[in-house]
């Protein structure tokens, strides 16, 4: 092969192959993948939304699950039982507020006055139904409560009262459960086997003769009983339960207290009870009508930090 034949084979053999890529012209990005179909995707995980923030809680758990709130009811009654006899041998002694008590005692039958809820039954096992429920106290779901008579005593309750009743000391019950749960409220003491006579219980609504009924006090049942007995002790988980309180606010809750503290212990004695009273209340004007965010805020904003 001569050169020019070379030069044209060459020639023709550039012409064959292919041409160079152009640049792309600038343009929009690539196109996104198409996204899967929605079955094809991992389902996120469930969120297990429980009940919302409730005050009750806590309360409700400390009051049935602790130790502490066990010991602290065993210890306040053996304090109560460990005076008791001292306070009967005593003939001027007496635990009525002293505007609740007209007259000498000396000549008078020796009694104790016990509230009843909180005090010698526990409640608790209704506290934590509203919890679950998510419900709020009414009446008639509390007084259904009452009705099974399934409330536990509370611990040192059933021998302190089986003591005062062996030394010959009347037992009273004075409990703002209403009236008509007196029976269902005596057949609960009595299984438990609390001293119950058939004047032992006065509920709510109770006329006592010559004495004028202001609101839920039990000022004129305390004194229905003064008629006729020296009260040794009062037992109870809030200030009502020892006597008037007109002013609940918490300012008028600490005036109204403040003549007695030295009874505190000795002729008063207060058990505890973080679920509900006229504490709570207090702290918002007494107004149970308002939402439960503005009662949290009221309680909130009462907290001391410093």
């Amino acid at each position: 092969m001569n050169y020019v034949t070379t030069l044209l084979a060459m020639l023709l053999l550039a012409g064959c192959a292919a041409p160079s890529p152009k640049p792309a012209p600038p343009g929009p990005a690539p196109a996104v993948h198409a996204v899967p179909h929605a079955a094809a995707l991992p389902k996120p995980a469930a969120v297990h939304r429980g009940p919302g923030p409730d005050d009750l809680l806590q309360a409700t758990v400390w009051s049935q699950l602790s130790v502490e709130h066990d010991l602290v009811y065993l210890q306040i009654y053996r304090d109560a039982r460990d005076r008791l006899l001292q306070a009967l041998r005593d003939r001027n002694w007496d635990a009525l507020p002293h505007d609740e008590r007209s007259g000498p005692v000396r000549k008078l039958k020796p009694a104790v006055i016990l509230d009843v809820d909180e005090t010698v039954l526990d409640n608790s096992p209704y506290e934590a139904r509203l919890i679950r429920q998510g419900a709020h106290y009414n009446e008639a779901s509390f007084a259904a409560w009452a009705r099974e008579e399934k409330a536990r005593a509370l611990p040192g309750a059933l021998a302190f009262t089986q003591f005062a009743a062996r030394h010959g000391i009347k037992v009273f019950y004075i409990t703002n459960r209403s009236k008509d749960l007196g029976q269902a409220t005596l057949d609960n003491l009595r299984k438990l086997g609390f001293p119950v006579s058939k004047d032992a219980f006065l509920g709510l609504g109770t006329f006592v003769k010559g004495c004028e009924l202001i609101g839920s006090q039990k000022t004129c049942r305390r004194e229905l009983i003064g008629r006729h007995y020296r009260v040794l002790m009062q037992f109870g988980d809030q200030l009502g339960d020892f006597l008037t309180v007109l002013d609940n606010t918490p300012a008028g809750r600490r005036k109204a207290i403040e003549p007695y503290l030295g009874w505190i212990g000795e002729r008063w004695f207060v058990l505890p009870n973080p679920m509900y009273g006229s504490w709570e209340p207090a702290l918002f004007h007494n107004v149970w009508e308002q939402p439960v965010r503005v009662r949290r805020k009221a309680k909130i904003d009462a907290l001391h930090t410093h």
